[in-house]
């Protein structure tokens, strides 16, 4: 019987990831607590705590520096660019809505529709063309168009600015480079400025470069998502939507780094 990856992969992230971990050790405190174990205690007080945190910014935010999210590019970075010749903006995926009923078809996620905005930008503050990586993930067996595709329409009634590379095979971040940087190298492109969230940003480094080298392309990190302070004020300690998903980012990363995917 074939083994369904997709549905596999999507176990053990689920399994992986917070809360599931931490509700897990929270059952397994209070059994033992009912048994008059301490240890119960500890453990229970553990994972309440773990519970909180995993939902905070400030808990993404030491997470991202602790597995070395890069800075983003300053203004006077991307000005260094503008005009010079055999340069890219390439964009990476990161996911679409099927069906997004107030538009009546698919559209970029919110991962993606920010690492597009940014790419939109960077390719008008250059004057370098835009590219896109991104096809049908491992996991998403119900799209039934390459993420390029919903990505180069967005870009073309959004931003008014067509896709000049819209590359759409790739299933991962490893394919993304192996599948990419050829068409761009074929085309004169020597300076590529890659655009992904921090937290991805590591991991598609270490795929874009090892691709690059042999083709002569320079990849340069232009990360969306950072943060300037998320650790002093008090909403950064309280639990939030968008603090439980940027913890689960950052763990899902490096997962997939240790992977090697």
């Amino acid at each position: 019987m074939p083994i369904d990856y997709a549905a596999f992969k999507s176990f053990l992230l689920a399994a992986a990831l917070p809360p599931a971990p931490l509700i897990l050790l929270a059952a397994w405190g209070g059994f033992r607590l009912r048994r008059g174990r301490r240890a119960g205690l500890a453990m229970l007080g553990v994972a309440l705590l773990g519970l909180w945190f995993s939902a905070t910014d400030a808990a993404g935010e030491l997470l991202s520096r602790a597995v070395g999210a890069p800075p983003a590019l300053t203004r006077s970075e991307v000005a260094r660019w503008r005009g010079q010749p055999g340069g890219a903006v390439l964009v990476l995926g990161g996911g679409v809505r099927r069906q997004a009923p107030e538009y009546g078809e698919a559209v970029p996620n919110a991962i993606t529709a920010e690492r597009l905005a940014y790419g939109a930008w960077l390719a008008r503050q250059t004057g370098w063309p835009l590219g896109f990586s991104g096809g049908v993930g491992w996991t998403a067996t119900q799209l039934k168009q390459p993420e390029a595709l919903v990505a180069g329409r967005t870009a073309a009634t959004l931003y008014q600015l067509p896709l000049t590379w819209a590359e759409g095979r790739s299933r991962d971040t490893r394919e993304n480079a192996a599948q990419t940087l050829p068409l761009l190298a074929a085309s004169g492109v020597k300076h590529v400025l890659l655009v992904t969230h921090d937290t991805h940003m590591r991991r598609a480094l270490r795929a874009f470069q090892a691709a690059a080298q042999p083709l002569g392309v320079e990849v340069v990190p232009a990360p969306v998502g950072a943060r300037v302070d998320a650790l002093s004020s008090l909403d950064d300690w309280c639990p939030s939507v968008e603090g439980f998903g940027r913890v689960r980012y950052v763990l899902y990363e490096q997962l997939a780094w240790w992977a090697g995917r």
